[in-house]
């Protein structure tokens, strides 16, 4: 049951955050600051020098267990994730959920060993169908930046099963799109966060977090 309701809290969220930076702590910051701003689905990146560290503050922080409108509820996982191994590690640090750039069964079937979504990326109807014999609740559309949202459509037509999170390319300008092209949530990577890295001012994390929550409500209203 906790698989089915940490999944079921991920799309409700609609929007993950995919947070990369060049230590634990930075990373931690952007994501105590998209929190703030409303995303409540924060994807650490295996990226990050000393990730684990960064999870396990998050986890320690907020939680998924307590009420939805509390400021100390979030769904803390991790990202960028090529092997078991790596998604074992991050599971004990405290990731709720794993999501990985591409298809690896072996991490697939680790994740589903301890009930824990894992959101594998693919490209192809072949890679998307593997994924779902596998038993993966929502396949990553990845890089989202090769497609326009109308390719969401042509995998539902041949796989209308398919629950579709698009990551990379993904922007306000073209959120509503993808969501009304049949995205159960989006990705959100650099462009949350560059211009924080550029000035070092992390309340803008805070201000396009915001930004594109009310995006997200008004794609789906």
């Amino acid at each position: 049951m906790k698989k089915l309701r940490t999944t079921q809290l991920l799309t409700e969220a609609g929007v993950v955050a995919v947070l990369r930076a060049d230590s634990a702590e930075d990373v931690a910051e952007m994501a105590r600051h998209a929190i703030k701003g409303g995303i409540k689905a924060i994807e650490i990146t295996m990226t990050v020098p000393f990730a684990l560290r960064a999870i396990e503050q998050l986890a320690a922080e907020f939680s998924s267990e307590v009420d939805p409108s509390s400021d100390k509820f979030a769904i803390i996982g991790v990202g960028t994730v090529l092997d078991p191994e790596t998604a074992r590690a991050a599971i004990l640090a405290g990731a709720e959920f794993v999501v990985a750039p591409c298809f690896n069964e072996g991490t697939i079937k680790l994740c589903n060993r301890y009930c824990v979504p894992v959101m594998p990326g693919a490209v192809t109807i072949h890679e998307i169908q593997s994924a779902l014999e596998l038993g993966v609740d929502v396949v990553k559309l990845f890089p989202g930046n090769l497609f326009s949202p109308s390719i969401i459509s042509a995998i539902k037509g041949p796989l209308p099963q398919a629950n579709l999170m698009p990551t990379g390319g993904v922007s306000l300008d073209n959120l509503k799109d993808w969501i009304k092209a049949g995205a159960v949530a989006v990705g959100i990577g650099s462009d949350l966060t560059k211009e924080a890295v550029q000035t070092g001012d992390y309340s803008s994390i805070e201000r396009k977090a915001a930004a594109y929550i009310e995006a997200y409500r008004s794609a789906k209203a």
